[in-house]
């Protein structure tokens, strides 16, 4: 796992050596900023279901004000805090830990966000759930997005389906403004 471009570019990021967390490949991660390309310089980030906080450095990286990583496994917040600091991006990325319903559910400080990326377990039961609860932090001209098994059909924001999706094999990304 690398940053793809931008000014950490091609830094090598910690991978997990646990089984259950599945991160973004590079691949998909570069699909996605190709599309994002001008909505994130200057952008507020929120990752959620961050794993390895990837998509929140490769924004950063790529000119984002500020991230916010919604974590609830302990090691992978320690492999996000590594690879934050490996970067040297403690104090454009911080890690909010807890279960990402409840913490969507609550307040967050440094929002409304204008990039939303979701990546929860594939096998999540209440996706649309947690989709409409990230949207409540979403500024006005903001981009949700979420990475799901292409298996499943993808999920609704507030009763609508996304705006466009792009399937790249197992996984797709569902894209809501």
């Amino acid at each position: 796992m690398r940053i793809i471009a931008g000014r950490h570019r091609g830094r090598v990021l910690t991978s997990p050596t646990w089984p259950g967390l599945r991160p973004t490949s590079d691949r998909l991660r570069e699909t996605l900023f190709n599309i994002l390309a001008a909505r994130v310089p200057g952008a507020r980030v929120l990752d959620v279901c961050a794993g390895t906080g990837a998509v929140a450095l490769e924004a950063l990286s790529r000119g984002a004000a500020s991230a916010q990583c919604i974590e609830s496994n302990r090691r992978a917040q320690a492999l996000i805090a590594t690879n934050r600091d490996a970067l040297g991006e403690d104090a454009r990325c911080m890690i909010v830990p807890g279960d990402a319903l409840r913490v969507l559910q609550g307040a967050l400080t440094g929002g409304p966000f204008d990039v939303i990326f979701l990546d929860p377990p594939y096998d999540i039961a209440a996706l649309d759930e947690l989709v409409d609860a990230a949207s409540r932090h979403l500024a006005p001209e903001g981009m949700l997005v979420v990475e799901h098994a292409s298996r499943r059909a993808s999920p609704l924001r507030n009763g609508h389906p996304p705006t466009r999706t792009v399937r790249a094999g197992d996984s797709t990304l569902a894209f809501y403004s």
